[in-house]
């Protein structure tokens, strides 16, 4: 299975958003949380988080890049609670349990986004305020256009091994 960790090339992201994703933890696009949200709730930081952030799941902070990657059923499985836990604290979702359906259906989407691109391509996500609420569009940076070096998020970037290009 597929999903996204989020990825630092640099300080930026520990100034632009009001609570930074940690290197490495795995991504949804996290556009709920903006669901209510109108012009008024979209200045500084807050905007930038609306505008480019994934979500973290388990900082629940906000980072601009993810990269593609494996995730094991397990890992998932864990991400799934957490993220129900966020949303019974966060959202006054009833229960653990009802809050899990809805955590799996995120993950999905973000499995889905995710799913036609090799592993280590980057994706980055913009959303703007439109009449019909929050549009989200998303953005792929090929693996090769990266300095793909600067992360090796999965196995060794040895140049005996073979590549795959799609």
């Amino acid at each position: 299975m597929i999903l996204a960790r989020a990825i630092h090339f640099d300080e930026s992201d520990q100034r632009v958003f009001h609570n930074p994703a940690r290197t490495g933890e795995w991504c949804i696009s996290g556009g709920f949380e903006f669901s209510n949200w109108g012009e008024a709730d979209l200045v500084g930081k807050a905007r930038q988080a609306f505008s480019n952030g994934w979500m973290g799941t388990e900082t629940f902070g906000r980072v601009s890049f993810v990269a593609v990657t494996q995730i094991e059923p397990a890992e998932r499985a864990v991400i799934a609670t957490l993220l129900a836990q966020h949303f019974v604290e966060i959202y006054g979702a009833p229960d653990v349990d009802t809050a899990r359906t809805v955590a799996l259906e995120e993950l999905d989407q973000m499995a889905e986004l995710c799913a036609d691109h090799a592993p280590n391509t980057l994706l980055t996500v913009a959303r703007e305020l439109t009449p019909a609420g929050v549009k989200e569009a998303y953005r792929v940076i090929e693996a090769q256009e990266a300095d793909i070096t600067q992360f090796a998020v999965h196995g060794s970037l040895d140049d005996d091994e073979p590549h795959h290009h799609h």
